[in-house]
């Protein structure tokens, strides 16, 4: 669920180059960590990468589709291992997540497309595609792991199941982002198992409720 598609490869002709794709992201958070979002261009982009400003325009008609990508493929490292509990589970995702912020190139990247995305309606959208939709992958792993092994009911209603994936989604990215980002304070160990022992406490009170029914 939730794999990788790109718009732009339904197009004929001359297969895209895995090595320059690669090498263009690459260069798009390393200009964005010494430039910032306003001082970074294509043209230095192509530049830093090797490639001819053509090439990045064939790619990536403009700088905020670019850089979303570029974002994005970092959040596509975290992984959701079987730890043997929902909690464990929960535990090592938030870690991960929480080292990825610490990098200069995530933290100005995804810093500066939220900031962008405020003004840019087709931007907001691209970051919801193309980083928060594809995550929720994460929530999914962990919910049916989970139901596996009995944590869990199964869910009987899809819509519902759905909307808490969406809520445990949410309160895990906006509780992570804020203490890392805005508060500039540490997810250590001790952070994260009392936000995970929240969300596992939560999940099973609305499973005794029927809040998934």
């Amino acid at each position: 669920m939730c794999s990788r598609t790109n718009p732009r490869s339904s197009r004929t002709g001359r297969p895209r180059s895995t090595e320059a794709d690669t090498a263009i992201l690459e260069a798009t958070r390393a200009a964005l960590v010494e430039l910032g979002w306003s001082k970074l261009t294509m043209g230095d982009v192509a530049g830093r990468a090797g490639v001819a400003k053509t090439t990045l325009y064939r790619r990536w008609p403009s700088k905020n589709e670019l850089v979303v990508d570029a974002v994005a493929v970092l959040f596509d490292e975290l992984e959701m291992p079987d730890l043997g509990s929902l909690q464990a589970d929960i535990e090592h995702v938030v870690l991960q997540f929480a080292a990825l912020l610490e990098r200069p190139e995530t933290k100005t990247a995804l810093m500066a497309v939220v900031a962008e995305s405020t003004r840019d309606e087709p931007l907001r959208e691209r970051i919801r595609a193309s980083i928060v939709d594809r995550q929720k992958r994460l929530v999914l792993a962990g919910r049916e792991r989970a139901q596996q092994r009995g944590e869990l009911p199964p869910g009987r209603d899809p819509m519902a199941v759905d909307a808490t994936d969406d809520l445990i989604f949410d309160v895990i990215a906006g509780a992570v982002v804020h203490r890392a980002l805005v508060s500039a304070e540490p997810v250590d160990g001790p952070w994260v198992a009392r936000l995970s022992a929240l969300l596992v406490g939560g999940l099973g009170a609305a499973a005794a409720t029927g809040g998934d029914r």
